[in-house]
Formats: C-alpha cells, structure tokens, sequence
C-alpha cells in the first residue's frame, strides 16, 4: 500500500469539502489533500430545484435584519443548539460574499443591492437563487479555486476506514477505484465533507452519485445528533426530481398500477370527498415536504402514496387526463384563484402545466420522459438529513481533530429554512478550516499507520463472499424506505435493527471481494450497516418517546412525551439517548476585548 502524510485531509468534493481545502490553504495550510470517489460526484454538483434557494442575512433596504434574528429562526426548528445556531447565522455573509467574489451570478438590482425572497420556516427574506442549478454553479467555483492552488487530489478514492487512538484522529485507510490498491494516509486533521446518509433509502432524491460515508466516524465513537431528524417528499423516482411547485398545484391524477397491469385512481379510496383530495394536491405545490403538523391536509397525499406502494404497488403522477370530480368551481378558492390568475382554468393537467410552467415538460423531456405520453412514476423520497455527526462551533466531533461539515454536520433538528443547507456548507467549512489553522497541532509521526492498515485489510475474504453486498445493500434500502421512511413502524425498525446487526457481527464471514470490482460494494455496504445501526436506534427511541415531529410520523405512536418534543436525539456507539438543547449563548460583543483577543478564531 501507499502511505501519504498530511497535515489536515478533507473527504468529499462538493461545496463543503470544495470550500474547506480552499479555506484551509487560503490560511496557511498548505500541506493537505482531498479526497473523493468522483470529483463531479455528489449532491451539490448533481442536484437542484426550480429555484434552488440559499439562505442568508438578508442584504437589501426592504428588510430589518441582524445576526441574532437568523440565530433566533434557525433555532426556532427545535431540537437545535443555540451556539451552532449563532455560528450559522454569524458566518452567512462571509460564506456568501466569497461565493459572489468567485463569480456565483446572485441577482443584485441596480444599487448593488442583494434582493431576496421569503421562504419555508422564515420571516423574512433572506432567500436568493443564483437559479435551479445554485449548488453547481458553488461547486464549479469552488473547484476553480481548488485547482488553482494545485491542492493535492485523490480522485476515485473511497476513504472507508478511519483510523483513531485515544479519541484522536491518526488518518484514514482508503482503497484507489482506478488502480485497485489500498492507500494510508496519515493526519492529525480529517474533515469529512461526505453529505448525509443518503445510502440508506430506496426512494430518495439524491443523485446517484451521492451515498454518504458517516459510518466510519460512527465507527469510532462518533457522537451523532439526530439522525432521525430528515425532509421526506414526493419525488420521481425514474429521474429523481421534486415534484412540487407547477407540478402539484396543476391538480395531476394520481394512479397506482399492481403487479398485473390495473390501474387505480387510488385518492377517492382514501377521501369521503374527492374535491378535498384536489385541494391537498394542489396544496403539496407549496407545501411539499412531508410533515407531521398537516398530516389531516396536503401532507395525508403523502399517505396515501405510502400506504399504494405498500400494497406492492407502483404510484403515478398522470398528467395526460383530469382526475375524477375535478370542477374549476368547486376548487378552494385558494386554488381557484392561483389557476385563474395564471389563465389555467382549462384542459388536462399537461395543458395547464405547459401554459404555467413549460420549463418543467422540458425538463423531463430532456431526460427521456415525455410527460404528454406517459405517466410519472413517483414515491416520497428521502431529501435531505437534518440530523448528522454531532459538532461544537468549530465543527470538531467528539473525536478529537475530526471535523464534519456540510450535510454530513447535524446542525439541524424538527425544521429547518429552506436553502440553510447551502449556507451551513459555507460556514462549517470555514469554521473547521479556520480552526484547524489556529491550532497547534502536533506534527504526525505514527510510524505503525501501516501497520494498524494492514490488520484490518487483513480480515478481509479476497474470495467470494456467501451473499452479494449490492443485493444485501438494495434489501436493507427497500426496508428502510416502507419502514423507517416518514412513516415508521417500530415493529419493521426492531425487525430491520436485528437484520442489520446480524449482517455486521457476522460481516468478515458472509462478505468478501471476489474480484476488484466489486470492492466498491463491498466498502459502501460496510459502511451503510454501521449508519444504519446508529440510524435505527435513534428511529427506535424516537418512536417510543414522542412518536411524531417534523417530518416523520410514527404509525401506532407506542407514547408521546411532551418533554422531548424539542430535545436532541444523539447516538453513541449506536445507543440512543436524549439531551437538552443548547440555549443561543449571550456572546461577547464589547469591541475593545475582541479586539485585544489574542486568538480572534
């Protein structure tokens, strides 16, 4: 194997780890490296919406705000702490202003003044959009920058093992998918910038390329914060695509097709009135995460989606025809308003849909799906972890000199701000770079990394294993999405709890790498099963105590306590646990004692 030595390492390539590696380098230190499965890999380059938001202080003359007013929103989503909150709030320009010097086109109007727009779980209007693809544009500058300081990268590298002793990060054991050999490389400083557990989930958002790589932190002791805590919502599944906005409020018919090719228009099962069906559909356009607080409105259209697919069933968004009791004018007068503003109060939902949004055909279109001629098939997919590796406001773990930043950070609770998620990549990154360059961190002389490398690739089988990882892998995701989705179960989460410890205890045995191609799998399984046993244990004790909140609910609450509503849920070596959230501190502000600070990190 190759053995490298760095003075700080950051894992992953999107906007996070993109703008950790050059923040770090920005301050002085140089001697580092990235790496990643795929530099073009990832949620931030491979994601977007149809007006993907960023979040920030507001910036233009129409609006009233201040750093402890954000802290206030961010806080306001529950089960978060206060302190991460002020840092989110306190670091949003600087994270942004970097973002518009290296080019991110952020609309400004004639003064130069950021103008913005209001939106989900905030007062005021700190969004902006540098439009649908806001996180590509990020990345592709933050890459830009990267490359420019000729930063070491290890490309097609999937990091898998961290190593640690006495709660001190020490490096990390990676394996080169191009040239199919093991990498050591030591460090004192790893960030990881490996987004949320996106592997867990059949039905999902994420792209593809995005799969996550918490469970080697959780590995060693990690401290979690919870990860139970997620954003669920209608998606297509075939291109994996939000279905909100235009989509919904264009009032599509939603059918389910069984095993033998029949077709229900599956609503008017669940609704004694069809016309209050139309209006949640409708409604899911602006409200379009799932969530436990409208689950008697637009949120039951989720369930009903759920409760089809449990049936084996496939769900379908159809577009082509009117669902059935549609009346213009016995639509809420909400919806009814919105169609006839929008000189929609006509034809079939395609019809509406290109008069309103043609954009949104053409986007199909331009991945093989041809909206006027087939149905869109759907599901309520995982869109994004609230909950992550727990972090102080630097971002450190509990294992000292192991960072977490971007998704794979759980700085979020209950709610979060719509586009919180871009600033929070931002901030973290800069926090954890920062820090880690006012440190003095001892130079790293662990000549027995190899040594302690080699033990553990020496358990792997180099042979056939007894079961395939990707068919394993795909069984545990398609549990996971029917029973730990939004809709949980405790008897399918203690069910999938003893499957996936089973599989761990006994993993050396029934895995192995037959041939190099499959050590890809055989990595990302191990990892999806160490996430998944501190995952289920938060889901299990979430059920338990307070059976619903945000965007989760628990089917046959077991027992609802008040108490916990908005406490933190955190995990440690897979046992779950509760704690009180951290208040927002009274920070020091009197100028003449920053100012005289002699570490102003």
């Amino acid at each position: 194997m190759k053995y490298y030595i760095y003075d700080a390492v950051v894992i992953g390539s999107g906007c996070a780890g993109l703008n950790c590696a050059d923040s770090l380098y920005r301050n002085g230190v140089t001697n580092i490296a990235l790496v990643t499965e795929g530099l073009n890999m990832g949620t931030s380059r491979n994601t977007g919406s149809d007006k993907q938001t960023y979040y920030k202080l507001s910036l233009s003359s129409d609006c009233t705000d201040g750093v402890a007013k954000m802290a206030e929103s961010l806080f306001a989503g529950g089960a978060v702490h206060g302190d991460l909150a002020l840092c989110e709030a306190a670091n949003s320009l600087l994270g942004f202003y970097k973002l518009v010097s290296l080019g991110v086109p952020f609309p400004q109007n004639e003064y130069g003044e950021f103008v913005g727009y209001q939106t989900d779980h905030d007062d005021t209007k700190r969004a902006t959009s540098a439009g649908p693809l806001t996180s590509k544009y990020m990345t592709e500058a933050l890459e830009k920058e990267v490359l420019s300081k000729q930063i070491q990268i290890f490309d097609k590298t999937l990091a898998f093992r961290l190593i640690c002793l006495d709660n001190s990060i020490k490096g990390v054991i990676c394996y080169d998918l191009k040239k199919k050999e093991f990498i050591v490389i030591g460090s004192g400083n790893i960030v990881l910038a490996t987004g949320g557990c996106a592997c867990l989930y059949e039905n999902k958002v994420y792209p593809a390329s995005q799969s996550g790589m918490s469970g080697m932190a959780m590995e060693i002791g990690a401290k979690t914060a919870n990860l139970s805590e997620w954003q669920y919502g209608l998606a297509s599944v075939d291109f994996r695509w939000n279905v909100s906005g235009t989509y919904q409020q264009v009032i599509p018919r939603y059918v389910s097709v069984d095993s033998k090719g029949n077709e229900y228009e599956f609503l008017t099962e669940y609704y004694d009135d069809p016309v209050e069906a139309l209006n949640n559909v409708f409604k899911k356009g602006y409200q379009w995460p799932f969530d436990s607080q409208k689950i008697n409105g637009s949120s039951y259209i989720d369930i009903c989606v759920h409760r089809e697919l449990e049936k084996g069933r496939k769900v379908y968004m159809d577009f082509r025809s009117n669902p059935k009791g549609l009346d213009f004018e016995k639509l809420s007068i909400e919806a009814y308003t919105y169609l006839k503003n929008s000189d929609a109060l006509f034809g079939t939902p395609i019809e509406r849909l290109a008069k309103m949004n043609q954009k949104a055909i053409d986007l199909y279109l331009d991945h093989g799906i041809d909206l006027t001629k087939e149905m869109l098939r759907v599901a309520v997919c995982a869109q994004h972890q609230n909950g992550g590796l727990a972090v102080d406001t630097h971002y450190e773990t509990s294992v000292k000199g192991l960072y977490a930043v971007g998704e794979a950070a759980g700085v979020y609770g209950i709610y979060r701000p719509g586009g919180s998620a871009l600033n929070s990549c931002m901030v973290s990154s800069l926090r954890a770079a920062k820090h880690i360059a006012a440190k003095d961190t001892p130079s790293l002389r662990e000549d027995n990394l190899p040594e302690l490398a080699q033990r553990y690739i020496n358990k792997i089988r180099f042979t056939d294993g007894r079961y395939k990882a990707l068919s394993v892998m795909q069984e545990i995701q398609k549990d996971f999405s029917l029973h730990a989705g939004f809709l949980r179960n405790p008897k399918g989460i203690s069910k999938l709890q003893s499957t996936v410890n089973c599989y761990l205890e006994k993993f050396e045995e029934m895995f192995g790498i037959c041939q190099s191609t499959s050590a890809f799998e055989y990595f990302k399984l191990r990892d999806l099963l160490i996430s998944a046993q501190s995952v289920l244990s938060a889901m299990a004790l979430w059920c338990r105590d307070i059976g619903h909140r945000g965007g989760a609910w628990c089917d046959g609450a077991m027992g609802e306590n008040p108490e916990k509503k908005t406490d933190v849920l955190y995990t440690q070596n897979a046992v779950a646990g509760w704690e009180s959230v951290r208040p927002i501190p009274e920070s020091e502000t009197w100028f003449e004692k920053i100012y005289n600070k002699e570490n102003k990190v």
